[in-house]
């Protein structure tokens, strides 16, 4: 099967594509409409975990949440407990040079982690990231067609973990449906990628991918610090989680958390009551009324920027 560099130039296509449907004889071309579409209802996925127990809160009601943004409470429009909602998962594994005493736990953990979690209904995509970042198989629904691709990986060159983010956000992952997740085995370290951090984080955030991380770095020498805080900052910014699995009954354990999360999370809309479309980064904030808890989800979202649909 041929794999595929993901590069910037696919997602202008992807553009003119909706372009053209805009155009079709008969329907008024509205740019405005178009984006109202996607951005006017602020959707936040939350999960609400008891502190002492670590248990899943999974019979709360609307009435429990409240939501604000930059402050300002919001009324929330639409509320519902995301239990079977399809999942559509971005794998992507770090073959770096600086994994490659890692890479056999990366294969076994991924291997895991689809037998772990993907069910008939949710699709999943595999991507490599070396010094590039490559598509190994697109989204499917039978995640043997991926376990083929994982026992092929081979370890190798420098590490664009930033580009990997972002071209799977901006690629494969902005305009697909389902609880968007991106699932990152690596040690965090990022040496040779275009994007930067807050690149990468920001085009995350404007696919409401929520990004889970596996770090590696307990399975070698030394830990790479620098790389499990980048970790943490893209999982926690996300509304997502970092695990620092040491042993494989720790790895199986990390797996079954996450895909009891991704059952058990709740789904807000609202409308902002702030309708300046100036493109600036809006920070919301999750209130639940209970106590003893902690409550995740994604720390905002940028604003629409009046005539333009991307950065």
């Amino acid at each position: 099967m041929s794999v595929k560099r993901l590069v910037p130039q696919i997602s202008i296509l992807v553009v003119l594509s909706l372009i053209a449907m805009s155009s079709v004889p008969g329907q008024r071309p509205d740019d405005d409409q178009r984006f109202r579409v996607e951005v006017e209802a602020v959707n936040v996925l939350v999960t609400v975990i008891e502190k002492k127990t670590g248990e899943f809160y999974k019979n709360l009601n609307q009435e429990d949440f409240r939501i604000f943004e930059e402050g300002v409470e919001q009324e929330i429009t639409h509320f519902s407990r995301q239990t079977n909602l399809p999942l559509t998962i971005a794998l992507c594994i770090d073959t770096s040079s600086s994994v490659k005493l890692k890479l056999k736990f990366e294969k076994e953990a991924a291997l895991d982690f689809l037998c772990t979690v993907m069910l008939p209904q949710d699709k999943a995509l595999l991507a490599e990231f070396d010094t590039g970042v490559t598509l190994l198989h697109d989204f499917t629904s039978n995640p043997n067609d991926l376990v083929r691709e994982i026992k092929r990986l081979k370890a190798g060159g420098g590490t664009s973990l930033y580009d990997a983010i972002y071209l799977i956000s901006e690629q494969k992952m902005l305009y697909e449906t389902g609880r968007r997740t991106l699932v990152i085995l690596s040690d965090g370290s990022d040496l040779t990628s275009t994007h930067t951090y807050e690149s990468a984080l920001r085009m995350a955030q404007r696919a409401e991918a929520a990004i889970y991380a596996l770090s590696t770095t307990r399975f070698g020498a030394d830990i790479d610090h620098a790389g499990d805080n980048a970790l943490k900052q893209l999982t926690e910014n996300t509304g997502g989680r970092v695990f620092f699995p040491y042993s494989t009954s720790q790895l199986s354990k990390a797996f079954r958390e996450i895909q009891e999360e991704l059952r058990s999370q709740y789904n807000l809309a609202y409308v902002p009551t702030n309708k300046r479309a100036d493109g600036r980064f809006r920070k919301i904030r999750v209130k639940v009324d209970r106590g003893g808890i902690d409550v995740r989800h994604r720390k905002g979202y940028y604003a629409p920027l009046a005539g333009q649909e991307t950065d």
